[in-house]
């Protein structure tokens, strides 16, 4: 009897654990879409609200061209992005673009981590190119 009632209980326990994971799973994937935007709303977006706009990509992209309104160029992946967090003012309103969308998801994840609220996702660089946002080389 008391053998079935531990594992009655330890099974309850497990479900409960596993329920938790995936609603907390969930709600770091809703907070993550939530701060994506089209290339389209971007340009509706930023004269609303004018903002600091952040290329995460690696020298090598950002060399082969970057949209022209860029403030900041902080690599994601060697690590230029994290450190310079800290000197950055969590009131203001950011926007970060990559390649595809993902490391700029990441690097909006990051920042939100830190206390930055007004945080948007812009997706990749061909992607506001194609819709018409001005690029340099």
């Amino acid at each position: 009897m008391i053998k079935r009632l531990f594992t009655v209980g330890l099974i309850a326990m497990m479900t409960l654990f596993v329920v938790q994971a995936c609603a907390q799973s969930e709600k770091e994937k809703s907070s993550a879409e939530d701060t994506r935007i089209t290339a389209s709303e971007f340009q509706d977006q930023i004269d609303k609200q004018p903002g600091v706009v952040i290329d995460v990509r690696t020298q090598d992209e950002y060399d082969q061209g970057h949209v022209a309104s860029v403030d900041y160029h902080l690599d994601l992946l060697n690590g230029d992005f994290e450190s310079s967090l800290d000197s950055l003012d969590k009131d203001k309103t950011y926007y970060l673009y990559c390649r595809t969308g993902n490391r700029s998801g990441q690097a909006a994840d990051l920042m939100r981590q830190k206390g930055f609220e007004n945080i948007y996702n812009i997706g990749g660089f061909q992607d506001l190119v194609d819709a018409g946002v001005e690029s340099k080389q």
